[in-house]
């Protein structure tokens, strides 16, 4: 697979786990709205936390697309947080192991393409050729 193409498929890769979250914010929206909640104020919190983590995740997509390393180290730190709660899944008293997987490989093959992306972003600085 070439460069720009495994730094594309990381960037919709970001851009899927964004849409998630996403997701997780409407969900939370709904829970709101029946009621679901304990205290507002933390729901409310909760929503908008999640809100501003989906927006920082879609922007880091767009930015893997346009090539900014900005992009590719914030997707980093998103798939390291990621595999954290998979292995949060994976134990303790309440654990979830296919829970846990559903999170954890695509996460670990969204690390690999980030990282195969910024290899190949410093040969392309340095001017290199492979």
């Amino acid at each position: 697979m070439s460069t720009s193409k495994r730094e594309r498929v990381a960037a919709v890769l970001v851009g899927l786990e964004g849409v998630a979250v996403a997701g997780l914010v409407a969900w939370q929206v709904l829970a709101l709205l029946a009621g679901d909640t304990g205290v507002l104020s933390t729901a409310l919190a909760l929503v908008v936390l999640t809100a501003v983590g989906a927006a920082a995740v879609l922007a880091f997509s767009v930015a893997i697309w346009r090539n900014e390393s900005w992009g590719r180290s914030g997707a980093i730190v998103t798939q390291l947080l990621i595999l954290a709660v998979a292995v949060g899944a994976a134990t303790g008293e309440f654990a979830h192991p296919m829970a846990a997987a559903a999170l954890a490989l695509p996460a670990v093959v969204t690390l690999v393409l980030l990282v195969l992306a910024v290899r190949a972003a410093a040969i392309r600085e340095r001017g290199e050729t492979r």
